[in-house]
């Protein structure tokens, strides 16, 4: 949960409509619904609930025609869009991509379809991505029936449910406005706020959980939003070390940056994907002779603006050197639910090395907005101090965004990154090359040993904690991923060795994607999307960098633990014990400077700050929180649930164990309304 020092946004002295007032001294009971609250409605607008209750389940043309949206239109710029949406759009625009073949499918082809709608998941359009008609949002139903009907024993109900305009479950938004400009965002969530609207936020609709779709809302999807990227390099003049921060904060990006020895920034609009700021870098390395490196998504349409306010796990793209997402960010441009256009970021700050971190400690955050919200020329911007009716703790905002999830806290219009010196890329893939074998095939659980103790024992191969940091992986067996200098081939022959297997094919199921190794065979690839453009075989979106996983009806329905380093310290066979369980390969995007690069003003949990991996356990729930939970996390303060999942990649139907009993998993054949109130939830 997150303990903020009183409110966000207030209200003082003013006849105009209020801002939601977002009090986030939230208690552990409070903050399941709270957080689904803050989620769902996206930017947080208030107004009267029962209003958009009251309309139609069912999306369909001229949705709340007794508002003026007219009005709403005239204040737009002329490249803005808004539109009904229907489920005709739905089934008519996104449907046929989840026929292509499944190689051949990707999400860029669904992120630009015309009514903004379409989701990589296609059961994602329905509450809980669950297509069985309900008229509670699955409140009565079972987590049992779920499962059953999605994955164990699909009935020959679900195509009659998913083509029926009418269904009750169906969640999709009733009318979509495409932004191209912050004063459209400003207009359109004051129409909301005026007219008791809640708006829903979607950049490329890249989570399992849905979070960037609901009925009855507005939509604002971001994806024509202004690109920034392609410009948006900025080099930083050392000379200005030791310079005031302005008052409109343009010169706090690169003190922030210099003061953490670093150079250069990327400026990313709200709009874009990681497709686009890793085409931006790589055009101005290739412009430039490689020079800068980008911490981000293993996917191209993932977005910054969902990934890195939930963690950001950086396992392909050098996390466990430089940090999560939320590591990245050194300030922030935002719309928030008063209608403020505001810009932020850390101002004060302190060396905190003998703490053992390698970036300063932020100390204060400071913001202004904008005082001519109205204005479309950028160029034309006025920056200054906010309103003193608007109360708005920077600090705290500051604090609540990174880590407290995407579109919960206002509309990210656009945020400065960080960019690092570039360092030489190292791609290793198991049993990939030239072509898999039975023999690779039979010492994988070997190399799963090897690949986990190199990532998180190293002293165990003889690896020094500088190589091993150096590389990270999805939760992929076949990727070890590495940035710099590393040792990982020596290591693994010295693992065989110990495993007395001295065998050069079974050394050589192990592969470096490196000129020397495939001259003439291949390109050798700069970085990660480099790498993944050249490894892929479709050809429908060329010179995009592709995404993983493809769209298909359900993504993830549970979430991955964040397994802490402590307790693997404490013995070797407690690695064979998560790899004996887990249902998937870890994700290696934890240690090093996941901890040590925090800014210790934001709110990742801890728990992401003290992994050493992230792992699934879903088919084995009663073995993890019986066995596995206890010895893991310290449950000795009963009224201190600790923090146990991650929140990239959490799926729809994740759920603690019984309140009463933590041992015991929430039982599947309860109802989500029994397992609300007798279980600790997710976000908890």
């Amino acid at each position: 949960g997150t303990d903020l020092h009183g409110p966000i946004i207030k209200q003082k002295n003013s006849n105009r409509s209020p801002a939601i007032i977002i009090h986030n001294k939230l208690t552990m009971a409070s903050f399941a619904d709270a957080a689904r609250f803050l989620l769902l409605t996206a930017v947080g607008i208030a107004g009267n609930p029962s209003t958009a209750d009251a309309a139609s389940a069912s999306p369909v043309s001229g949705w709340r025609s007794d508002l003026d949206w007219a009005a709403l239109n005239s204040k737009l710029s002329s490249s803005a869009s808004l539109i009904d949406t229907s489920y005709d759009d739905y089934t008519g625009e996104c449907f046929p991509e989840f026929s292509v073949p499944i190689m051949s499918r990707t999400n860029h082809a669904l992120i630009d379809q015309p009514s903004g709608m379409c989701l990589p998941w296609l059961y994602l359009g329905w509450e809980m991505s669950w297509p069985r008609p309900s008229e509670n949002g699955h409140l009565n139903q079972t987590a049992d029936q779920a499962l059953q009907d999605l994955l164990i024993n699909p009935p020959t109900d679900v195509e009659s449910w998913l083509a029926d305009p009418t269904n009750p479950s169906l969640n999709l938004p009733s009318k979509v406005l495409f932004p191209s400009i912050a004063s459209d965002v400003v207009a359109a969530v004051n129409f909301a706020k005026e007219n008791g609207l809640e708006i829903s936020v979607k950049n490329s609709g890249h989570s399992y959980q849905g979070a960037s779709s609901k009925k009855n809302t507005l939509l604002l999807n971001m994806n024509r939003y202004t690109h920034y990227a392609p410009t948006g390099i900025t080099d930083c003049d050392a000379s200005i070390l030791g310079s005031t921060v302005t008052e409109d904060l343009s010169n706090q990006p690169c003190l922030l940056s210099l003061a953490k020895n670093k150079s250069s920034l990327i400026r990313v609009g709200g709009g874009e994907n990681f497709d686009k700021v890793y085409r931006a870098v790589i055009a101005a390395n290739e412009e430039e002779g490689y020079k800068y490196h980008v911490v981000g998504g293993a996917a191209g349409t993932v977005s910054p603006m969902g990934w890195s306010w939930q963690g950001g796990l950086g396992g392909t793209t050098g996390g466990r050197l430089y940090g999560f997402g939320v590591d990245q960010v050194v300030q922030l441009e935002m719309v928030l639910p008063n209608g403020a256009h505001v810009k932020f970021g850390p101002t004060e700050w302190e060396d905190a090395s003998a703490e053992g971190f390698t970036v300063p400690r932020t100390k204060v955050v400071s913001g202004v907005c904008r005082s001519n919200p109205d204005e479309h020329d950028e160029e034309k911007w006025i920056w200054g101090r906010c309103p003193e009716d608007f109360d708005i703790d920077f600090n705290d905002l500051y604090f609540a965004v990174r880590g407290g999830g995407g579109g919960t806290w206002g509309v990210v219009t656009s945020v400065f990154l960080q960019l690092h010196d570039y360092l030489p890329f190292s791609p290793y893939f198991f049993n990939r090359f030239p072509s898999p074998t039975e023999e690779c095939s039979a010492i994988a659980p070997q190399f799963a040993e090897f690949k986990a103790k190199y990532m998180s024992a190293p002293s165990l191969l003889n690896v020094t904690k500088e190589h091993s940091l150096a590389c990270g992986s999805p939760d992929d067996l076949a990727f070890l991923i590495c940035i710099g200098e590393e040792d990982v081939m020596q290591a693994w022959a010295r693992f065989l060795d110990l495993n007395n297997s001295t065998d050069p094919a079974k050394v050589a199921c192990l592969f470096k994607l490196a000129q020397e190794n495939n001259e003439g065979v291949m390109e050798s690839p700069k970085g990660w999307a480099e790498l993944i453009m050249l490894l892929n075989t479709n050809d429908r979106f060329p010179g995009k960098v592709p995404d993983a996983p493809t769209p298909s009806p359900i993504g993830n329905l549970l979430a991955y633990v964040l397994v802490p380093q402590s307790w693997l310290d404490e013995s070797e066979e407690n690695i064979k014990t998560v790899l004996e369980h887990a249902t998937n390969p870890p994700y290696y995007a934890f240690g090093g400077a996941a901890a040590s690069g925090s800014d210790q003003a934001n709110s990742l949990s801890q728990a992401h700050r003290n992994a050493a991996f992230m792992a699934s356990f879903n088919d084995d729930n009663d073995y993890f929180w019986g066995n596995l939970f206890p010895q893991m996390f310290d449950v000795s303060d009963k009224t201190k649930f600790p923090p146990v999942f991650g929140s990239n990649h959490a799926g729809p139907f994740t759920s603690g164990p019984l309140k009463e009993d933590w041992t015991k998993p929430c039982p599947p054949e309860w109802t989500f309304e029994e397992r609300r109130e007798k279980c600790i939830s997710f976000q908890e």
